[in-house]
């Protein structure tokens, strides 16, 4: 293909497979610099938990839009490897809250440092604050939509 029909496929493309190319490009960068750590996306979990202690899983089902499946099986395997542990809430005897272990607070610094690493070399600056501000804001507002 010629350099014009490689420019027509970017400005046709959907605004949303942007976003989709930069979330995985990210998570293609974070895999490699994670030591062989198998994390993948769902590494987002972790520091989900990590900044947010005694979540619950109903949480991350609604931040992130899996299903509960999904999530309860990711859980299972950071609890099996140690980065986080579940608690039988004593408000809700049916819900588990989440904390990260001490393996899981170890990691989440090193995770957002690779993050803070692909953001500086991708070339996203801290003048692109209200873009990240008004990124979330639409996010927000798909999650209503699909409530």
């Amino acid at each position: 293909m010629d350099e014009n029909t490689n420019q027509n496929l970017y400005d046709n493309s959907p605004f949303i497979a942007w976003i989709h190319n930069i979330s995985l490009n990210q998570q293609k960068y974070m895999k490699s610099k994670l030591d062989g750590l198998d994390f993948d996306h769902n590494m987002r979990y972790i520091i989900f938990i990590f900044d947010n202690p005694n979540c619950s899983q109903e949480d991350l089902v609604n931040m992130f839009g899996q299903s509960k499946g999904n999530i309860a099986k990711v859980l299972r395997k950071f609890e099996d490897d140690g980065y986080i542990k579940r608690q039988i809430d004593p408000n809700n005897r049916r819900k588990y809250m989440l904390t990260t272990t001490e393996r899981g607070n170890d990691i989440v610094p090193k995770i957002r440092q690779i993050s803070k690493d692909w953001e500086k070399e991708v070339g996203i600056s801290e003048d692109d604050y209200l873009l990240k501000k008004r990124i979330i804001e639409i996010a927000l507002n798909g999650m209503k939509l699909v409530e």
